[in-house]
């Protein structure tokens, strides 16, 4: 950690050396891993399969709740998984939970697939939840304690990439789709495959060999260690487990080992209750920037931007999703050389700029959408014009956007002649579709035609760019590294859960806010959300890049303190803690 700049280039190819001399590290990492593919694959697939659940189920359209209950529900199936996980990753093992959650994400996937009716897809989004819910804090735990602490941070940031692969991966298979009878329910039945891909794997691994020396197997822990560490390093690293575990059941005489007794003490417990503030701040900040809303519904958010097409906003919602994983393959260069906190604080920067920055955008969309021609508007019979239109006293001044948000059910059809001129407001239901589409018009429901919508997306493109290296898979390393051993399964899945809620609000009322605050207004909301969570982050989380478990315990318990700027001289400690 000392000598500047060449201890940083030593650290940048710290990951590929010990990658390529201990493969059965990377074989370990990637197989958990794949629990990330599964939350990305979810995250993303359903965002394309909404588009065709509209066209297959009327209420689905009509229904803005249902559209948002649909997506989220998945979000509230995680939140119990993640708290059945973190009890069971302490209980059983890591590896158990991990098999456990791709049986119910595989269960999850078929009963989707097959849905007769929007409750049963519902319930099938709830079991997939569960499975998500699970292997989204299982997996790195899992990585995260089968690693070498000078390369954890790049091994954890595979799940990330995995996640990042997989929404990618969703995106394709949307595409691949887009044409096939039955499109949504291929889409949603395919997430069962990584699911049994990491079940077949993970039969053939072995548990986390932290936990396997807790329950007082220490040979089996051993021989995994053996495969993991050199032999110079093997005492050292048994000794420091031995000691720190021997402290923890120390801790459990006195406080027994029920589990409401255990979260109690966890919550007394000094070291644990700033691991606790800082890993929950990150969790629920990485949720408040808005990147789910964006995962989630990046198709409807480019129709937003005036691309009405399915199959262009889903092309276009490829391009947001490359961008994810390729930033998730930074992360994996960069965390272990320039630190976890700095790698946040730079991505949250980042964010709140791209969300002014679409803020206004999307403002100056509103302001300059198309008008609405009486002519226009009435040339497809009288029956077929907006009734809110045709009895409104302010008509003369309504635009496109009026239409689109007046409380009739409404839709715009673009003029023949020049898209951005003044069109039609029409009734909107299939009939009225149809006719408007016979004329080679294109219809909107969801944005109006904008000059400036191209520039949302490469904005939508800048905002991941911002951040997927930081905020997208840094908390769920800082979440694997900041408790003690005996409380990570339960740390590590209150904090999940915390991610979990904020998901399920921020996914539950994105488009009922785009609807009460308009599209400029809902992104200008997360960018205030962002910059408390830029603020919670300086203040609350330190940093644990490169320090072996049990030196965070230490820097937790003597208690932290941000630095604006790295100070000169000091113990390495100090020089950790800086930004």
């Amino acid at each position: 950690m000392e000598g500047g700049v060449s201890v940083d280039k030593r650290e940048f190819t710290e990951f590929w050396r010990t990658a390529w001399r201990t493969p059965y590290i990377m074989k370990l990492a990637f197989a958990a891993g794949i629990g990330g593919l599964l939350f990305g694959y979810d995250t993303g697939v359903i965002s394309g399969a909404l588009l065709y659940l509209k066209e297959d189920f009327e209420d689905v359209e009509r229904k803005t709740w249902l559209q948002e209950t649909i997506v989220s529900m998945a979000v509230a199936g995680a939140i119990v998984g993640a708290a059945v996980g973190g009890w069971m990753n302490d209980r059983f093992g890591r590896k158990p939970s991990i098999l456990m959650a791709d049986v119910v994400f595989f269960i999850g996937a078929i009963v989707m697939a097959v849905a007769p009716t929007p409750l049963v897809l519902i319930i099938g989004r709830v079991f997939v939840g569960l499975g998500v819910g699970m292997a989204s804090m299982t997996a790195p735990l899992y990585i995260s304690e089968a690693s070498p602490a000078r390369i954890r941070g790049a091994l954890v940031s595979m799940n990330g990439l995995l996640i990042t692969g997989g929404q990618f991966l969703s995106y394709l298979i949307n595409l691949a789709f887009t044409n096939a009878p039955g499109t949504w329910r291929w889409m949603l039945g395919v997430a069962g495959v990584p699911a049994l891909v990491q079940f077949i794997f993970m039969v053939w691994l072995p548990e986390s060999p932290r936990w396997l020396y807790r329950q007082n197997r220490k040979e089996e822990a051993k021989a995994i260690l053996g495969k993991i560490y050199p032999d110079s390093e093997l005492d050292a690293e048994l000794q420091a487990l031995e000691e720190s575990i021997e402290t923890e059941k120390a801790d459990d005489m006195a406080t027994g080992e029920n589990i409401f007794a255990r979260v109690k003490n966890a919550c007394s417990n000094k070291i644990v209750r700033a691991g606790l503030y800082a890993g929950i701040t990150v969790q629920v900040a990485q949720q408040f920037v808005g990147i789910n809303t964006v995962m989630y519904y990046s198709p409807t958010i480019v129709q937003f931007a005036g691309f009405a097409s399915n199959k262009t906003a889903l092309a276009l919602s490829l391009i947001t999703s490359g961008l994810n994983a390729i930033g998730s393959i930074i992360s994996m260069a960069f965390v272990d050389r320039y630190g976890r906190r700095r790698l946040m604080i730079v991505s949250m920067l980042g964010i709140i700029i791209c969300l002014v920055a679409l803020s206004t955008i999307f403002f100056v969309a509103s302001a300059n959408a198309p008008g609405i021609s009486h002519y226009e508007s009435t040339h497809f019979g009288h029956n077929s014009t907006c009734s809110s239109f045709l009895t409104a006293a302010d008509a003369p001044k309504w635009n496109c956007m009026t239409c689109l948000s007046s409380e009739s059910e409404c839709g715009f059809c673009a003029s023949s002649a020049n898209q951005y001129g003044p069109g039609a407001c029409l009734a909107k239901n299939d009939e009225v579709r149809g006719l408007c589409k016979s004329e080679h018009r294109t219809w909107y429901i969801n944005g109006c035609p904008s000059k400036v919508g191209f520039f949302a997306v490469i904005l939508l493109g800048a905002y991941i760019v911002s951040y997927s290296p930081g905020m997208g898979t840094v908390p769920w390393i800082v979440n694997s590294e900041i408790y003690p051993l005996r409380y990570r399964g339960i740390g590590g899945g209150i904090a999940a859960v915390f991610n979990w809620c904020s998901n399920l609000l921020v996914s539950e009322t994105f488009l009922t806010l785009t609807e009460a605050l308009g599209s400029a207004g809902t992104f200008l909301l997360f960018a205030g959300f962002s910059l408390l969570g830029l603020i919670g982050i300086f203040f609350l989380v330190p940093e644990t890049k490169g320090l072996p478990f049990e030196e965070v315990e230490k820097m937790l318990e003597r208690g932290y303190k941000p630095k604006l700027l790295c100070g000169k001289g000091g113990n390495k400690e100090d020089k950790l803690n800086d930004f």
